[in-house]
């Protein structure tokens, strides 16, 4: 049997790794019959995720990778994980975006994609406590300088602050800037999601500097890929109850989207016609 031309690898992966985190492992045999791919594909898979450290291969099959609460992997390391659906989430979050609005992008990787989709916004008020989502307005800027701009021209306020491996400012002057300002939308990255420890991080600081992006916004949108549920960082900032949207990706599962659902009334899936 040829490998199935109906899921691309990147898809293909993104099932393999959803299934190993809902279900603790799964068997080489079980996929190739659920995925309707060769023996040879399914390990080709599992050696991909296993070298992006998604997950850990064991004999004849894979488990998920359990990392200490406090691990926080650089901004260079994430961004190489779920590019394309980071992609999508960024296009369907800027979506949400009218023009003139005061809004607030996080920290994260899937927030500095949702910077680049809003280039062409006009009249916007950024406050943000990323140092690349904030790069990536001021490039903007510097390329329109020689009137070659289709730019949106917007006003970035940079919060100060401590710097962490993901490039996020964090700490008592990152939080006394934002506790003083009041935006419309708050898009915000998060490490892990879950129903129990809701949204989590596993730095100390940057929780509490979440938190107060969170009070000071009307409405809180996630953006997160369906590789962040299940996922607990060291320290809990919000409950699911507290987010208002959340935008992700078609490859977070049915029974996944249905316990969102429960905590968070709006969801949209990047891609899929919304009801």
């Amino acid at each position: 049997m040829t490998d199935n031309q109906n899921l691309l690898a990147e898809q293909r992966r993104a099932l393999i790794l959803d299934e190993v985190r809902r279900r603790g492992g799964v068997r080489v045999n079980e996929l190739t019959r659920r995925l309707s791919v060769s023996d040879m594909t399914i390990r080709r898979d599992l050696d991909a995720l296993a070298r992006q450290g998604m997950l850990a291969k064991v004999h004849g099959g894979a488990v998920p990778v359990v990392e200490a609460s406090t691990h926080e992997p650089g901004f260079e390391a994430k961004s190489v994980l779920e590019p394309s659906a980071k992609d999508e989430i960024a296009r369907a979050a800027a979506a949400l975006v009218a023009p003139g609005s005061a809004i607030a992008l996080s920290g994260g990787t899937t927030t500095y994609a949702l910077a680049r989709h809003l280039l062409d916004v006009p009249e916007l008020t950024v406050v943000t406590n990323s140092v690349r989502v904030a790069d990536v307005f001021h490039e903007a800027q510097l390329a329109g300088s020689g009137g070659e701009s289709r730019r949106g021209a917007a006003t970035v306020v940079l919060t100060g602050g401590m710097r962490t491996p993901s490039d996020a400012l964090v700490g008592p002057v990152a939080d006394r800037a934002v506790r003083s300002l009041h935006f419309d939308l708050l898009f915000l990255g998060v490490h892990g999601v879950s129903v129990e420890a809701g949204l989590s991080t596993p730095n100390l600081a940057e929780a509490e500097t979440n938190g107060c992006l969170m009070r000071s916004a009307r409405r809180v949108v996630v953006v997160a890929d369906h590789t962040k549920w299940g996922t607990v960082g060291l320290s809990s900032f919000a409950a699911l109850d507290e987010v208002d949207t959340w935008v992700t990706d078609g490859a977070m599962s049915g029974e996944v989207r249905a316990e969102i659902l429960e905590h968070v009334p709006g969801l949209t899936v990047a891609g899929e016609e919304q009801a």
